[in-house]
């Protein structure tokens, strides 16, 4: 690989062009698009249609990754979980998980250990520190089994991950970028600039840009294959982790990190106010990218690590919704998949007369700002560009206090006093001070349209449409929103007909 400190001068359309809709190329779009850069985004299907959906749902600092010694890692990603708390409020809160020691595995006094470095590492500051609580007395001790006395309760933070992709790319469009979902590159032509073969449901088109951006995310190597002929400079690994959503295990808001005998982690979360999150597994993968799914051993394996831990036993056949993401690892060798760097690797290739390509591997939804940050870093030597400036801006509808949620769905209900209040902190969650785009001038529920399932009305439905790219009803009902575990076949066809009939697609 040459690198030339040079600046490019050329005519294209675009100084940047970046494949991949997930949370990296978002975030890279964002960052460009502020720096004043000429942005293009293309996405095959939808916005966080693969991966950047199918994660724990957490901003964490990644307690496990201590036993790798991945300390740059995890002070990254510890020093991210409050930098995203600040930007994006709405769709990330804080939530308190406890460890529950399991007998024959981690001593306590080397959990107690790691959880210490875990506090100090990232420079917290809002998020409460750890402590040691008494599970016979404590509320998050009533679904475990008796045996367990005592345990440790630290912070991370849960968000909404396709929104946050979703709302990071809206941004990114608010500051010039231009994003183009259900968009396919089909050729890209490497001369002193690259030209682009697009194809957007049939229609080609070709545009042009400075440099472009591999975040193609699992599908990274096929796009080194198919679309730039040429392979990846060092190998991709593709690791699957599969969940399970089942019906609430307990009431109290907490989550539980549990260790399995194999020495992996179990997340079991509350989700969605009806559901708990299990997850997640990692295994090696091979198949079909389009449509990776949790397994029978999957779901079985997760099962067997709860019910080790709590009294109400669950069974793979309670999971009302499971779901798989495929995380494009760099390869560093190790074993066995969970052993395999969880760091991002951002490779540059320059060469001489030729226009630069820059490949993204791995990453974590907590990191993925600070990824983007990196990104120009990397190719700051090609463009003019302005300071980084993404810690201090909120994502859209998060500019509002870290601790003002309440008081956020509070003036909604003021002003909308139709709302009920799970409508409002839905609404709240979503779109945060930006609702109001939603709800307008509405003096009731009649004016937001139909009533298309639960509180998801036409109004919102059109929003979603003319603003987040939405097109379908997976992409309402799964992406935008959960909506789909609470909506039922009939409700899901009025969907559909409301959007084949609004003319927006």
């Amino acid at each position: 690989m040459l690198r030339q400190n040079r600046r490019i001068s050329s005519m294209a359309e675009f100084d940047l062009a970046i494949i991949g809709g997930g949370i990296n190329g978002a975030g890279i779009a964002r960052d460009a698009a502020g720096r004043g850069l000429r942005v293009l985004l293309v996405e095959q299907n939808d916005l966080a249609s693969g991966t950047s959906s199918a994660s724990s749902k957490l901003i964490h600092g990644g307690l496990r990754y201590l036993k790798h010694y991945a300390f740059r890692l995890v002070r990254e990603a510890l020093h991210e979980r409050e930098v995203l708390l600040k930007m994006a409020p709405h769709l990330i809160r804080p939530m308190r998980l406890v460890l529950p020691p399991l007998p024959g595995l981690r001593s306590p006094l080397l959990l107690r250990l790691g959880l210490f470095i875990y506090d100090r590492l990232g420079g917290r500051k809002i998020l409460p520190g750890t402590r040691t609580i008494d599970l016979r007395r404590d509320p998050a001790g009533a679904p475990l089994k008796p045996s367990f006395r005592f345990g440790f309760e630290y912070s991370d933070c849960a968000v909404d991950d396709a929104r946050l992709v979703v709302l990071t790319a809206l941004d990114a469009a608010e500051r010039g970028a231009v994003i183009r979902t259900r968009t396919r590159c089909t050729r890209a032509e490497r001369h002193s600039e690259w030209e682009l073969t697009l194809d957007h449901r049939g229609h080609e088109e070709i545009v042009t840009a400075r440099v472009l951006v591999n975040a193609a995310g699992p599908w990274i190597k096929d796009v080194a294959d198919t679309v730039l002929r040429q392979p990846l400079a060092v190998p991709v690994r593709l690791v699957k982790g599969s969940h399970m959503v089942v019906p609430r295990l307990f009431s109290h808001g907490e989550g539980y990190l549990l260790e399995a005998r194999d020495q992996r982690v179990v997340f079991v979360l509350p989700f969605q106010e009806n559901f708990t999150l299990i997850g997640t597994t990692d295994e090696d993968f091979t198949g079909d990218l389009s449509s990776p799914a949790a397994d029978a051993d999957e779901l079985n394996y997760l099962c067997g690590v709860v019910n080790e831990y709590l009294e109400k036993q669950i069974r793979p056949g309670d999971a009302v919704w499971s779901f798989a993401g495929v995380r494009p690892l760099y390869d560093d060798g190790a074993g066995k998949p969970e052993d395999i760097t969880r760091d991002y690797m951002l490779m540059l290739d320059e060469r001489s007369q030729m226009a630069p390509l820059l490949t993204v591997y791995g990453g974590k939804i907590t990191t993925y700002r600070r990824l983007a940050e990196a990104a120009m870093e990397r190719m700051g030597h090609l463009f003019d560009l302005r300071q980084p400036w993404t810690a201090q801006s909120p994502l859209p509808g998060g500019d509002f206090p870290v601790d003002g949620f309440d008081a956020l769905v509070a003036g909604m209900r003021d002003r909308w006093p139709f709302l009920a209040e799970p409508h409002a902190r839905r609404l709240a969650r979503a779109y945060g001070t930006r609702a109001e785009r939603v709800l307008g001038n509405a003096s009731g529920l009649d004016d937001l349209g139909p009533v298309l399932g639960g509180d998801l009305t036409g109004a919102e439905v059109r929003y979603l449409m003319r603003n987040e790219w939405a097109r379908s009803a997976d992409d309402i009902l799964w992406r935008r929103s959960k909506l789909g575990l609470f909506s039922n076949p009939k409700e899901r066809e009025a969907l559909e007909r409301f959007i084949a009939a609004s003319g927006l697609q």
